[in-house]
């Protein structure tokens, strides 16, 4: 689903270092969205390799609309994170929940600010300096599908066969309806914290690995 008018966009520089972004022909100004898969791709064909989100993320905003930005927005931040992009971006988040959704999207590229939390400082100080790249990640071999999670210190692995796991995760990629999504499947995704509920979508949290950043025993 697009954002509405005017299109989202995002500032992009060719380098992540802050003197080197400022040299002549680093700016690559002001990219508009087309809010879907092919958003992140295309940055990086353009040559971004930093990339400025045009508005916070709201976790703490109500309604479907709201719900629906803050996950295209997660989207690109998640894409871009897979492709070591690095994302200037902001997380406003709901008091309530806030120590627990941190750390759940601590995958992620870590954002400059983070709101609603008591102690914001030290969470963002845990979440730049234990961040890497490959902390939260699927891939998919033949018959199978595994999803590996060290955002809790350990390395948790999850593995499934059960033809109907894809078709579920690619639903759930750019957000899904939970009732569009078997009531097992998403049952056992959210109790181990794979999948984010805002308002009335489910997201789909890993993101996807096309070559190992490090030898397959050590991620």
């Amino acid at each position: 689903m697009p954002f509405s008018t005017p299109r989202a966009t995002v500032q992009g520089w060719r380098d992540h270092d802050d003197h080197t972004r400022t040299l002549p022909g680093m700016s690559l100004g002001h990219i508009p969205l087309a809010s879907d898969a092919r958003d992140a791709p295309r940055l990086w064909d353009l040559g971004v390799r930093r990339a400025e989100i045009d508005a916070p993320v709201d976790l703490a905003a109500p309604g479907p609309s709201a719900a629906r930005s803050a996950i295209d927005r997660l989207c690109l931040i998640r894409d871009l994170t897979a492709r070591a992009v690095q994302v200037d971006w902001d997380l406003l988040l709901p008091p309530d929940r806030a120590d627990h959704l941190w750390k759940v999207l601590s995958h992620l590229h870590p954002p400059r600010t983070v709101t609603g939390l008591d102690d914001a400082e030290t969470a963002l100080h845990a979440w730049r300096t234990r961040h890497y790249l490959c902390k939260l990640l699927w891939r998919q071999g033949p018959g199978f599908l595994q999803i590996r999670d060290r955002r809790w210190g350990d390395l948790r692995r999850f593995t499934a066969d059960d033809p109907r796991y894809p078709m579920a995760i690619a639903r759930l990629d750019r957000g899904a309806h939970p009732a569009d999504i078997p009531r097992d499947i998403l049952e056992e995704l959210s109790a181990e914290h794979l999948v984010l509920q805002m308002g009335d979508l489910a997201w789909w949290l890993p993101y996807r690995v096309s070559r190992w950043l490090q030898e397959a025993m050590a991620v």
